[in-house]
């Protein structure tokens, strides 16, 4: 009782304390460093040309001043700037005062201290990143409340809570992350590498490898920071190329790859690969078929390359393009993967508000978004589309012969992407046995968008019971 007694008053005070720290923290003012701010906006002022278009260049905003008057204030700068028209103090003071926001800034009294604030623009970069910091630390607690007010509200719905908590800091820190272009000098070495390698045949292209002969040798490969749309209707075998070509980078050439399927499941998109790495028809099986031990031989070992490889699957039906973004940026920094491949874009979704009342707008989103994903993440990204009915529309030899402008819903896609291949396969669209038969195993690409390329057919065959195609002609064709 007595050893109670002695530690009831400790745990008292520690409560009490944890009051106290609660109450600080709801009158507690946000970071901020109101001497950085003004620092900022002098040196603006006294050298607007220079350093105004600095702070454009380092992505400053308004929204990175704590103090109203100062935001209020640089987006009139900018607004001036971006304007051409002059900035300077008394033609500035006129201006403000005409639109209203004299004021709100401070008055005149308070941009005169302003422009004689900065002893010397010479601190102009550290002062920024201090404001950025500051910034950053009230973006990180005003997420941190909200997501402390949503787990209290809705304590049932924790997978979504968790991803929009995940979106929110990770939007902090894209946000923090200034992108320096690269010097003409980088970009010429950069451009010279490759060159020197094409010369040394040390690889066939530029990017990596589709394990197509003849749309590597149009494409240059898969190069860092592109897209690659591959657009077909249904049925075409756009499932089964994409395979094809996380095949051959991911256990070909050894490259971690990530691949997104919104509509087939993880083990269906493995036991494809699989089963077309083995050669093997696995459909045989239900008509009675016994393997051979070469067969069987060839399905063990391709089971064991996929094992041993890094090719990661996310199966997430109707994933949104910001959590593909949070899962894609988290791989390429635990696991560096080098080629991500999404099964397709029509069924991922965007939440933003504006998305909301429009199909167009939303995949406008999310394919901009891709685009803007391989930039940033400097890797390729091979995605699929759905094309419109255009093609079983039209006649004569174009039957079922697509067009670019047979991508649905949007033409934001093939303005994003850099590389744009249209597959299709002819035995789809004949009419009779006869014919069908003629047509067994032919298909084709047809490269209709390559931005540093050529375009052009390139033929293919498709191996139908295993799932998969190859390059060039079906072997009847080629003799």
């Amino acid at each position: 009782m007595a050893e109670t007694l002695k530690k009831a008053p400790n745990n008292l005070f520690s409560q009490k304390r944890q009051e106290n720290v609660e109450a600080d923290d709801v009158t507690r003012a946000l970071p901020h460093a109101v001497g950085p701010e003004k620092s900022l906006l002098s040196t603006m002022l006294q050298d607007p040309q220079e350093y105004i278009g600095l702070a454009v260049e380092e992505q400053l905003t308004a929204a990175h001043f704590y103090l109203p008057g100062h935001s209020t204030l640089f987006g009139f700068l900018i607004d001036l700037f971006e304007a051409g028209n002059e900035v300077e103090l008394v033609s500035l003071v006129q201006r403000l005062l005409d639109k209203g926001l004299l004021e709100r800034v401070g008055g005149p009294g308070y941009l005169t201290e302003l422009y004689t604030y900065a002893p010397s623009p010479g601190h102009f970069r550290h002062h920024l990143s201090h404001v950025k910091d500051k910034f950053t630390l009230r973006a990180i607690i005003r997420s941190s409340n909200e997501a402390v007010a949503m787990a209290y509200e809705a304590p049932d719905e924790v997978p979504e809570l968790l991803d929009s908590v995940e979106q929110n800091i990770l939007s902090i820190r894209e946000s923090a992350e200034t992108t320096q272009a690269q010097t003409m000098k980088q970009t010429v070495e950069e451009v010279m590498r490759n060159f020197q390698m094409l010369l040394s045949k040390e690889k066939l292209s530029a990017g990596l490898s589709t394990g197509f002969e003849e749309l590597d040798r149009k494409s240059g490969g898969l190069k860092a920071g592109e897209m690659f749309v591959i657009a077909a209707r249904p049925s075409m075998g756009k499932t089964s190329f994409m395979m094809n070509i996380v095949e051959n980078v991911c256990l070909d050439q050894g490259k971690p790859c990530m691949v997104f399927s919104c509509e087939m499941s993880s083990a269906q998109l493995v036991q494809r690969l699989l089963f077309a790495r083995a050669k093997f028809a696995v459909s045989q099986l239900s008509r009675g078929y016994s393997p051979k031990k070469q067969e069987l031989e060839r399905v063990r070992n391709a089971s064991m390359q996929i094992v041993d490889s890094k090719l990661f699957i996310d199966d997430t039906a109707g994933i949104s393009i910001n959590e593909l973004r949070a899962k894609a940026r988290r791989k390429k920094r635990d696991e560096n993967i080098e080629f991500i491949a999404i099964d397709y874009l029509q069924l991922m979704k965007s939440r933003t508000k504006q998305a909301e009342n429009s199909r167009e707008r939303e995949i406008a989103e999310i394919s901009g978004g891709i685009k803007a994903l391989a930039k940033e993440l400097n890797i390729p990204i091979l995605i699929l589309a759905q094309l419109n009915r255009g093609p079983e529309g039209r006649t004569g030899k174009s039957l079922g012969v697509p067009r670019m402008s047979d991508l649905r819903e949007s033409g934001s896609i093939e303005q994003d992407a850099d590389l744009v291949g249209l597959l299709y396969r002819n035995k789809y669209y004949a009419e009779n046995e006869e014919e069908r038969a003629a047509l067994e195993g032919k298909a084709e690409l047809v490269l209709a968008k390559n931005r540093n390329g050529e375009t052009g057919s390139i033929p293919l065959t498709f191996v139908e019971e295993v799932m998969r195609f190859e390059t060039g002609p079906p072997a009847e064709e080629q003799d």
